[in-house]
């Protein structure tokens, strides 16, 4: 018998683009939704087309991934009869996604007011830049963008250089994992405790800001502004990002004072415990400079496979800097199943993070990788809604699907 999933009879329309919004509707899909990501037609997600080294120019690594589990149907939602189609969709779902600049799906009469008179119980997720309302509303927004603007980005990289962004939009991330929450909070609220739907208003930025942590209290407090300062901790040494003898580089985590006893224990230098410069905490944050050298001194003197070993048994927080390559043959990623290989017939073998987090009872799911542009057209028309072949073929003709 099939495990059910936790949002088996969930259905999510996904009409937004790119990231933001969509990697929610990815979350609920991983979960059992069922989700119908609604793509232009012709075109489709732009997510499709970012850059890949391999792939169809149809389907990019990006959408295999982050679409999985969605159902393709095309819709023309700029015309009036792609708008009554969607409103037909609407009446059948549970929620809607989307990430269009505050406005446009009001010029299209697709708003959080006209949808709710279609159907009162809906939970509409509504991603954007700056949010629904404020004097940013209407300006666009991206995620170096929205990393900028979160204060997120500008303590971030060294002292003498351009705050850096992150390798992976962080901010499309976020937002996308905080709007699945919203939606998940909306659905408890709404077939738990008896209320209706509500629209989920969520700015691309504000996910990020809110894990800025203690940045605003400083400020307002004692009017710190948190500067760059590379890989160091601010609050503890020895902290940062060092070199082995061998070439690999490192993270070390040995703030505490039991853990700096530790540290310099399997280093084999257990005397630097008692020496009074390095005791206690406030006196390695004070002696940072000499002591990180000190530390990095040491780990270039030793092959990553020893440190790690020492490390490992002395119990020390330490672990490499991973590259996809270096991913790929940890035997920690392997045993966790954190990578899963689904199988496509066009792309054969796709080998992709697994659905977290894991739920014991009632683990995800993944089916299918990023379908391709329409391919569940004839399903959701025909099956859902009772269009009939004959009737699916104008539409497409007249440029509705």
């Amino acid at each position: 018998m099939t495990t059910p999933l936790p949002l088996d009879g969930i259905r999510v329309l996904d009409i937004g683009t790119l990231i933001a919004g969509p990697f929610g509707a990815t979350m609920l899909g991983d979960f059992g939704a069922e989700v119908i990501k609604v793509e232009q037609p012709g075109r489709g997600d732009a997510l499709r087309g970012t850059p890949q080294p391999n792939g169809t120019a149809s389907r990019s690594t990006n959408w295999l991934v982050e679409a999985r589990n969605k159902k393709s149907v095309t819709l023309n939602l700029r015309i009036r009869e792609g708008q009554a189609l969607l409103k037909e969709l609407v009446m059948h779902a549970d929620v809607v996604v989307e990430n269009f600049t505050p406005g446009t799906l009001e010029r299209w009469g697709l708003g959080w007011e006209d949808l709710r008179q279609v159907n009162p119980q809906l939970i509409m997720l509504r991603v954007s830049g700056y949010g629904q309302e404020g004097p940013y509303s209407k300006r666009a927004g991206y995620d170096r963008i929205a990393l900028g603007f979160s204060g997120y980005m500008y303590p971030t990289g060294f002292p003498d250089r351009f705050p850096v962004r992150p390798a992976f939009p962080t901010a499309d991330y976020n937002t996308g994992a905080f709007g699945a929450l919203a939606v998940m909070f909306a659905l408890y609220q709404r077939d738990v405790q008896g209320g209706e739907g509500q629209m989920i208003d969520l700015a691309l930025y504000e996910p990020t800001f809110r894990i800025t942590a203690n940045m605003m209290p400083n400020f307002f407090r004692d009017g710190e502004v948190r500067e760059r300062i590379g890989n160091r901790n601010p609050t503890f040494s020895p902290a940062g990002t060092f070199e082995t003898k061998d070439g690999k580089l490192v993270q070390i985590a040995a703030g505490g004072d039991n853990v700096f006893q530790r540290l310099v224990a399997a280093m084999g230098m257990p005397e630097l415990a008692e020496d009074k410069r390095y005791s206690v905490s406030r006196e390695r944050i004070a002696r940072a400079d000499e002591l990180e050298a000190l530390l990095a001194d040491w780990v270039k003197h030793h092959d990553f496979t020893e440190i790690d070993r020492r490390f490992a048994e002395g119990n020390v927080p330490f672990g490499g800097i991973y590259t996809a390559a270096d991913i790929s043959e940890d035997p920690h990623y392997a045993a966790r199943s954190n990578l899963e290989t689904i199988k496509d017939e066009e792309e054969g073998d796709i080998i992709m993070p697994a659905v977290i987090p894991k739920l014991k009872g009632t683990p995800g799911k993944i089916s299918h990788a990023g379908p391709a542009i329409g391919a569940h057209n004839s399903q959701i028309y025909g099956k859902l809604l009772g269009r009939s072949e004959t009737e699916l073929d104008q539409m497409k003709e007249d440029g509705v699907i």
